[in-house]
């Protein structure tokens, strides 16, 4: 068991995710940085269950048990064991009474925390990850809180896991694709989307990251509602007062706004890890560049 002692806003367990399930209304979830997600597997060298999906404030726990093994990716957070510092990722050896304390470091929203164990909550729908926008999965379909204690319990039914690309996303520009609404905006204002920089802003969450619009690309728009139709992760709203919203893993099925352009998968994990206040720029690429370079297998 683990006691959870200090929770940032935005942890909540998370696994693969239960994708298929769009065309009912319910969303894939999982984690926000799959990468991290399956890299703290690989540093544990162990068969791993569902994680802990870590918000940017952190996570303080205690844990009660026989001896276990734990592996801590995604970002760059600062931990420590019983007082004692171990570097970023880690793999650590958990024992009776073990304090441990993950802490904001220098980048990163997301870490994962994920035990040679499963996470002792029921699966919903074939999967533990959380939706707390709708109250499904993960612990009683809610973020995690200080006060709550987990069980972990033996391993007996992880579902495969995607296999990440063999090269990391490369810095700079996020790459997109131009969406199915990209001609409703005028040649110009398209010229100024990829030649502008947009801060990312405090509101953010795992169903979107709003964007702080500083060089005023969208001043102009008004009105842009449609009707609704299916979104994905990574499509890049406009909202009707000119407000860029980048939707993410807890996206709602349909959405009313256009779409001037969707991240591509290959640099998904990596726009979820910029920080707010941070700058983005975003730069075009054809759909045979985006599937060329994703890599993500199941």
């Amino acid at each position: 068991m683990i006691t959870l002692t200090r929770v940032s806003p935005m942890t909540t367990i998370q696994d693969g995710g239960r994708t298929g399930m769009l065309a009912y209304g319910i969303g894939a979830s999982g984690p926000m940085d799959r990468t991290g997600y399956v890299q703290a597997r690989t540093v544990a060298d162990a068969p791993c269950g569902a994680a802990i999906e870590i918000g940017p404030q952190g996570l303080d726990f205690i844990y009660s048990g026989a001896p276990t093994t734990a592996g801590l990716a995604g970002g760059h957070f600062n931990l420590s064991v019983d007082g004692t510092q171990h570097p970023w990722p880690a793999r650590i050896e958990l024992a009776e009474g073990a304090v441990v304390s993950i802490q904001t470091g220098a980048e990163g929203n997301y870490a994962y925390l994920r035990f040679a164990a499963q996470i002792g909550v029921p699966p919903v729908l074939g999967s533990r990850a959380t939706n707390a926008t709708v109250g499904l999965g993960g612990m009683e379909g809610r973020a995690l809180r200080s006060s709550d204690r987990l069980d972990l319990v033996p391993l007996t039914d992880a579902p495969p896991e995607p296999v990440p690309p063999k090269a990391v996303s490369v810095d700079g520009p996020i790459r997109f694709i131009w969406g199915i609404h990209a001609d409703l905006f005028a040649p110009t204002v398209r010229q100024a989307f990829i030649s502008a920089s947009f801060q990312v802003s405090a509101r953010m969450d795992r169903m979107g990251v709003k964007l702080d619009d500083t060089d005023a690309v969208f001043a102009g728009t008004r009105n842009l509602g449609l009707v609704s139709d299916a979104v994905v992760p990574g499509d890049i709203q406009i909202l009707g007062e000119g407000t860029p919203i980048v939707l993410m893993r807890d996206n709602q099925p349909t959405g009313g706004y256009p779409r001037i352009g969707t991240i591509i998968d290959a640099d998904l994990d990596r726009f979820a890890q910029i920080r707010a206040g941070r700058t983005v720029r975003f730069i075009p690429v054809t759909v045979d560049h985006a599937h060329a370079i994703s890599g993500w297998k199941r």
